[in-house]
């Protein structure tokens, strides 16, 4: 008997398994295997179990994580503090803090954590004696200069993130989580930059892709541009 097909992604939260999230948000595998898996460690001779940072939206499938458009988002934050050398003790603080200020499992990716990320940050970091991890004055440029550069290509509707601009913020290319299971795409017509991005190189021609699939000239440039720095890093 023929097993039985997978079952489809739910529509309008984006379908991603690891190595797409990681190629991305240009950065390990292994790290978002870590941070959405748990780990296992020894301590003291014992051994110990680190929990994930949080559930992905979607259920594992073997075994294997598949995350969702707001765990993207999510992991993108993590990791931009993670670059700036924040301990990911402190984070792990800061995203249980932010889960009861906000009321939302994936605080990151919301409204509130845009206008209140620094105050949410800072005081959960006092509460449980986390500033020893953290200089408090080197943090609050850390926390904001984070904040201002991760929502700067990013669309709220409502009170969460809905959109992703990763192309240098750019309206051309989006990844939207109710369009194409939220692969990147050109914004105007839905193509996915990766098609774009292989039919130049079949074509030779940006401006007869464009022409092909109904595209603008700079959508095509920029799909192709995108796909180019995707390889690349």
């Amino acid at each position: 008997m023929a097993s039985p097909a997978p079952e489809a992604p739910p529509l309008g939260i984006g379908f991603y398994t690891v190595p797409e999230a990681a190629r991305l948000i240009r950065m390990p595998p292994r790290n978002i295997t870590r941070w959405l898996g748990g780990y296992a460690y020894r301590s003291g001779g014992e051994a110990r179990r680190m929990p994930p940072l949080w559930a992905p939206e979607l259920p594992a499938n073997d075994d294997r994580l598949e995350l969702g458009f707001r765990d993207l988002i999510e992991l993108r934050f993590v990791q931009a503090f993670v670059r700036e050398e924040v301990d990911l003790r402190v984070i792990r603080s800061c995203l249980e803090a932010a889960r009861e200020v906000v009321h939302d499992p994936r605080p990151f990716s919301t409204r509130r954590f845009k206008t209140d990320g620094r105050t949410i940050f800072l005081e959960s970091l006092k509460a449980d004696g986390g500033s020893e991890l953290l200089d408090l004055k080197r943090g609050q440029y850390v926390i904001k200069a984070v904040l201002e550069q991760t929502f700067r290509d990013l669309d709220i509707e409502g009170d969460v993130v809905t959109r992703w601009r990763p192309f240098q913020g750019r309206e051309t290319i989006v990844i939207d989580p109710r369009r194409a299971f939220g692969q990147p795409i050109a914004a105007e017509a839905g193509v996915p930059t990766v098609t774009l991005a292989d039919a130049v190189k079949a074509e030779g021609s940006i401006e007869h892709v464009a022409r092909l699939y109904e595209v603008s000239v700079a959508a095509v440039r920029d799909a192709a541009r995108f796909e180019e720095l995707l390889h690349a890093a």
